[in-house]
């Protein structure tokens, strides 16, 4: 457990490298290393490996419910990011249940947080933000400011699906400043870069406001698919913003786009 929460604080500082070694040395001690370890392809943009693994963590027989928590909360996240919209579904009701059924402030935070993330990934804003407002109250209650904050960052995309800039905009600086401590500044951004509002960014090379968003995205290593979670775009639309990427800066490979971003200073 002890390499296991090592890889936990690895994961959160944005160090992958080092979460999956502690997560491996978990393994090697005989503690699962999933979620964590799903949650980190997951970050590195590889959807498919992540829900795989947590599908099969939660068929193991004998998953005690705290664990089995984790791991639905972290299936939500990977079916969506993967496209398995059923997957993700049924983990959230399975979650809610679970929450019905216990007075914990920790279960009601998860479960709602998860009906959020499910609203934002149906683009229905007004849902989202009630639903992440529910989860906001109660990490703040038990002193999770790294929930805290990842809540704040989806409430901002509830209130970008519903049109308010400024409120997302106060919502990510809230964000920005719980996490500086506990992240570091690298990492504090890369979570809150996607939602940054257009007027913030300027332009580049004639990239749009979405454009820059996805750039920004794919210089993170993640995939088309990733992206289209992170967003809540459809896959066919950031392949299509891809490619306009590409065209208007003048690179053939998401390598070459990398890079670009960073010369920049856009990622």
């Amino acid at each position: 457990m002890a390499h296991y929460q090592h890889g936990e604080l690895c994961r959160v500082r944005g160090d992958h490298a080092g979460a999956e070694a502690a997560y491996r040395e978990a393994l090697r001690h005989g503690r699962d290393p999933q979620p964590g370890l799903a949650l980190v392809r997951l970050a590195q943009g590889r959807p498919g490996p992540a829900l795989q693994a947590v599908r099969r963590a939660l068929d193991e027989p004998h998953v005690r419910r705290v664990a089995r928590t984790h791991l639905l909360a972290a299936g939500v996240e990977c079916g969506l990011a993967a496209g398995d919209l059923e997957f993700a579904r049924r983990c959230a009701e399975e979650l809610a249940g679970f929450a019905a059924d216990a007075d914990s402030a920790l279960l009601a935070a998860v479960a709602a947080g998860t009906r959020g993330i499910l609203a934002l990934a149906e683009r229905r804003g007004g849902p989202a933000v009630t639903a992440l407002r529910e989860a906001l109250t109660h990490w703040l209650a038990l002193d999770a400011p790294y929930d805290a904050a990842g809540c704040r960052i989806r409430i901002a995309q509830a209130y970008r699906l519903l049109g308010d800039e400024e409120s997302a905009e106060l919502e990510l600086e809230a964000a920005r400043s719980a996490l500086l401590p506990l992240c570091g500044p690298d990492e504090a951004q890369r979570l809150v870069a996607v939602q940054v509002p257009a007027s913030a960014r300027g332009g580049a090379d004639g990239l749009t406001a979405r454009e820059l968003e996805v750039l920004r995205l794919v210089a993170t290593g993640a995939s088309n698919r990733g992206i289209a979670a992170s967003l809540v775009l459809s896959e066919k639309t950031v392949a299509r913003h891809v490619a306009n990427i590409f065209a208007k800066i003048g690179v053939s490979s998401r390598a070459a786009a990398t890079a670009y971003a960073h010369e920049r200073r856009l990622a």
